[in-house]
């Protein structure tokens, strides 16, 4: 199927998104992540507060040994990791008034984007929304109001690496 081993992926150009997880609660969420950010060559990954971290079996147990490709680092707090990336352009994945439907979602082609996931439960922490360029919302049909944080955050993922690479 023609993969890279990871050290041939380590090598390569990366799409230029940082991953942000703002205290995700469950390690099958952040492997799943992992697999995902992977799939897209996102620049790296940051873990927030609470949100796990590698080395642990549950994560490589859906990451499915991305989380030794992707890039990642560790932040005690959200706000901190988002204050150190003031030069790149800050989305946050959110639910509020005046966000932007993802497919209506304009980005700069000079700048790292950055997208922030929530919490399962309480979203991105509303603290942050003030420094972020904008906030995304995935539009959504049916009953429920939203998505499982790693599926929210593959079909944004999709869609952003679809606008970069345009």
């Amino acid at each position: 199927m023609n993969r890279l081993t990871v050290e041939k992926y380590r090598k390569v150009s990366k799409t230029p998104i940082i991953v942000v997880l703002d205290n995700i609660r469950s390690i099958h969420n952040v492997g799943a992540i992992f697999r995902t950010s992977d799939a897209f060559r996102v620049a790296k990954i940051i873990l927030c507060g609470i949100t796990a971290t590698p080395p642990h079996r549950d994560i490589r147990k859906t990451a499915l040994g991305a989380e030794e490709s992707v890039d990642w680092e560790y932040s005690e707090t959200t706000l901190e990791a988002i204050k150190n990336l003031k030069e790149c352009h800050i989305c946050a994945l959110e639910q509020v008034v005046d966000s932007v439907p993802l497919r209506e979602v304009d980005l700069p082609q000079d700048k790292t984007i950055v997208l922030i996931v929530g919490n399962e439960v309480d979203g991105v922490d509303e603290k942050l929304l003030d420094f972020c360029s904008q906030v995304i919302e995935i539009p959504q049909f049916g009953t429920k109001h939203s998505f499982n944080v790693s599926v929210s955050t593959g079909i944004t993922l999709w869609e952003m690496y679809n606008k970069i690479n345009a």
